[in-house]
């Protein structure tokens, strides 16, 4: 009996980092059975990312359903948007009742900043690390993991780490052998250990 695609639900927003989103995407459609995604904003429509790339969102928080998989990008756009009461109230919304809600770089700040991180371990860009543990009241922030798993909540690192950890939520999720299909069909050599952290030594967070 074939399972269903798992929806998963892509947050963009004006500003985010392109990486955080489509480094993760370019893992998971190599496995269009497995899963479905799509982009998910405040408002449908166009939204730009820091690079200047756009893209077009045909779902908003109000309009979209309760998805399987929630990732959540950082970007420069973050940085205001952990301070907007209307977006972060729409993400907890939408996003509660997801079986799995995960981040990748700075958007763990807002899954923080969005009460959605209470009570878990997470961790965050190593560079940006000092500004994104300031949010959330009960989180305990990991400073030395190229990605956390706590429970059903996953966070990485910054940018690139979030293919490390989608490499590791397929494996979780479809098993070794679909993860290990799609590093190979795109020549990605994934970082397997969540442990391995150079850049946490880097920034001085040891």
């Amino acid at each position: 009996m074939t399972r269903a695609a798992r929806d998963v639900g892509m947050v963009l927003f004006d500003g985010f980092e392109l990486l955080d989103v489509f480094g993760p995407v370019e893992l998971l459609s190599k496995l269009p059975d497995e899963y479905r995604i799509t982009y998910v904003t405040p408002t449908a429509g166009r939204v730009r990312s820091s690079q200047g790339i756009e893209v077009i969102a045909e779902e908003s928080f109000g309009s979209a359903g309760t998805p399987d998989l929630v990732i959540v990008p950082g970007g420069i756009g973050a940085r205001s948007l952990v301070e907007d009461v209307e977006f972060l109230s729409g993400l907890t919304r939408w996003a509660t009742g997801a079986q799995l809600i995960t981040s990748v770089c700075t958007g763990s700040a807002l899954l923080a900043a969005a009460g959605l991180l209470e009570g878990y371990r997470a961790t965050s860009n190593k560079r940006a690390f000092a500004w994104s543990t300031q949010h959330g009241e009960d989180v305990t922030w990991v400073p030395q993991a190229r990605w956390v798993q706590d429970r059903d909540r996953w966070t990485s690192s910054g940018v690139a780490a979030g293919m490390d950890m989608t490499a590791a939520l397929i494996e979780h999720l479809s098993g070794h052998e679909a993860a290990a299909d799609a590093a190979r069909v795109i020549e990605l050599e994934v970082h397997s250990d969540p442990t391995w952290d150079p850049f946490a030594a880097h920034y001085g967070l040891q």
